[in-house]
């Protein structure tokens, strides 16, 4: 064990003093031999490096003895000398290139450890805004074809802001027959603005529209009789403006709707006829019950060279309505006041009922009612243009209404309607030829009540947006009060549409129009002016013959810009009659060209 000792110790001195002469300071002596004498001091001092001094440790036997040490300065003098192999016999690589380092700017940010072990919110990542796709909404359209048809039609809105709409519409179409002076035009323009609001939605719109024609009568008996027929024009300007209140989510909120209209009419001669018109209406819920009040003024005149009413109505509806799961009843009347040439009030109950019976697939509804219908020779006219002058004008009296039926949906995409009703109407308005003048018509009342009994039933199917199918029948059966016969009303009409698209590009629709036979009744004698009753000693009763009227039609897509279309009216090219002595154009074909930015 001392002997492990003694050798550690004398490595331990050995190394010190080796360390210790290296930290010495060199001291320099002169040169004390001459060159020839360099081998010879080269292996002296060879010898002399090799004895190195060191430092040396005595240790006693006892190791708890001191140390003693000893140091030892050599001084001699040094110079290297390189050996000559050592020397490099090569030029130095002048092609040596310094590897380029980058120099990096770099802060270090300075932020607070934050010691939380709460779950962070997930914040969702936000989408891309979604390139918005191009609105064709706008278009315009152009065609011609037999029977001197002319089309010209025009649709702009002003674009893609939902808050603020407004827009324009115009539309001319023409047409003429082989009879003398069958031919008519009409032109519309409508201009149109919508601002919903923060808490209501303002609406309104302006409306030109005039109709060109002849008093074209032809009787098959005397072709002769109507050699020159009459001109005739009507022209109408409407204005409307409605607010509403925007929905509200409150169950209980007050609700209210207010709307005014007014227009002026006027044909070629001399009659006209202006009316304001004024509704509005006011819903409280509470609970699940509403209360409500509906109210609206009608204030009219007419003129003519030999007539000049003024019809003016007031309307009172105040009503309650039960609104709960699958049930819905309103029970209200419904105050008429009439006052102008005629005045007089009258009440009429206004009761509608609503079941759910399968929800989304059978519903069953009824309704009780009574009103006063203004007539006007604006409604008169759209239904018969070839009116004559000096119509007398008063109101229909629907005394007592009622219908019932039932409607929903048979699964997606079909639909249907159908419902049974009974009207009784005091001084129904009718056409009859003018005895003077067998093209034109005048306006008579049923003076009494008039009883009607009728079905009407509705059906839509739409199997895909490629193929959809709607169908829709009347079905009226007229007891006249003083009249022999309801005339020019026939008891059936049914009228279907079919839209088939054959791919993107190509589509098909098709319309047909049945009518049953009607009567109508011409005088043989010059009748009572005024007329009051009918004389039947003075009267004929003239058969107007059934018809059905087919048309088909077919669209191209040329491009998202530019389409084609076709329409055929008339296929079947029957010379049928909807008013007396007023032949339908035959079979007609037009087409053009829609152009959509």
């Amino acid at each position: 064990m001392r002997f492990n000792k003694l050798i550690y110790t004398t490595v331990f001195l050995l190394t010190a003093g080796t360390l210790t002469i290296q930290a010495q300071d060199k001291k320099t002596t002169e040169k004390k031999a001459t060159e020839k004498k360099a081998t010879e001091k080269k292996a002296a001092e060879k010898k002399t490096a090799e004895k190195k001094p060191v430092e040396k440790k005595v240790a006693d036997k006892n190791p708890e003895d001191k140390q003693v040490t000893e140091e030892i300065e050599v001084v001699r003098p040094y110079k290297p000398v390189l050996a000559e192999a050592v020397k490099l016999r090569r030029s130095p690589d002048l092609n040596d290139v310094k590897t380029y380092k980058a120099r990096f700017n770099y802060s270090l940010t300075d932020r607070k450890l934050e010691l939380n072990s709460d779950i962070d919110k997930l914040y969702a990542q936000e989408v891309a805004a979604e390139r918005q796709s191009e609105i064709i909404n706008n278009y315009v359209k152009g065609g011609f074809g037999s029977a001197s048809t002319v089309l010209g039609e025009a649709y702009i809105n002003m674009g893609r802001s939902e808050d603020l709409q407004a827009g324009g519409f115009f539309k001319h179409f023409s047409q003429s027959g082989k009879l003398n002076g069958q031919k008519f035009n009409q032109q519309q323009l409508s201009v149109f603005g919508r601002s919903i609001g923060e808490k209501a939605i303002f609406s309104g719109r302006i409306n030109y529209e005039r109709k060109g024609l002849y008093f074209y009568g032809y009787d098959e008996t005397k072709p002769d009789r109507n050699p020159n027929p009459a001109k005739q024009s009507f022209n109408f300007i409407e204005g409307e403006a409605e607010v509403v209140n925007k929905h509200s989510e409150d169950a209980d909120a007050l609700s209210y709707a207010a709307k005014v209209n007014g227009y002026i009419w006027g044909d070629q001669f001399s009659a006209r006829e202006n009316s304001v018109v004024i509704n509005g209406y006011l819903n409280k819920r509470i609970s699940s019950f509403n209360f409500g009040l509906a109210a609206s003024g009608e204030f009219g005149n007419t003129k003519d060279v030999l007539t000049n009413v003024s019809n003016n109505l007031l309307r009172l509806n105040p009503y309650i309505r039960l609104q709960a799961s699958g049930i819905k009843i309103t029970a209200g009347i419904n105050f008429v006041q009439e006052f102008g040439t005629v005045s007089k009030s009258r009440i009429f109950p206004a009761v509608t009922a609503d079941f759910t019976i399968i929800p989304d697939y059978l519903q069953i509804f009824g309704e009780i009612k009574g009103d006063v219908n203004r007539n006007s020779l604006k409604e008169l006219s759209d239904e018969n243009p070839f009116l004559n002058s000096n119509i007398s004008i008063k109101n229909s009296i629907e005394k007592l209404s009622f219908s019932a039926g039932i409607k929903g949906t048979g699964g997606p995409g079909f639909g249907y309607k159908a419902r049974v009703y009974r009207k009784e109407i005091t001084d129904m308005p009718l056409f009859v030829n003018n005895y003077d003048d067998f093209s034109k018509f005048d306006v008579i009342y049923d003076f009494g009540n008039m009883k009607l009994l009728g079905l009407e039933g509705e059906i839509s199917v739409q199997v895909s947006d490629q193929l959809k199918w709607t169908g829709k029948i009347n079905v009226e059966d007229y007891k006249p009060a003083s009249e022999t016969q309801s005339w020019f009303k026939p008891q059936l009409r049914i009228s279907s549409n079919l839209l088939y698209n054959v791919t993107d590009k190509i589509g098909f629709n098709a319309a047909v129009v049945i009518q049953d036979a009607s009567n109508a009744k011409i005088y043989t004698q010059a009748p009572a002016s005024p007329y009051l009753i009918p004389n039947t000693a003075i009267e004929q009763v003239v058969n107007v013959k059934g018809f059905v009227d087919l048309g088909i039609g077919a669209t191209y897509k040329i491009n998202n810009r530019f389409s084609a279309f076709a329409n055929a009216n008339n296929l079947l090219n029957k010379k049928y009659s909807r008013y007396l002595y007023y032949q339908a154009i035959g079979v007609n074909v037009f087409g053009g060209v829609t152009y959509s930015f």
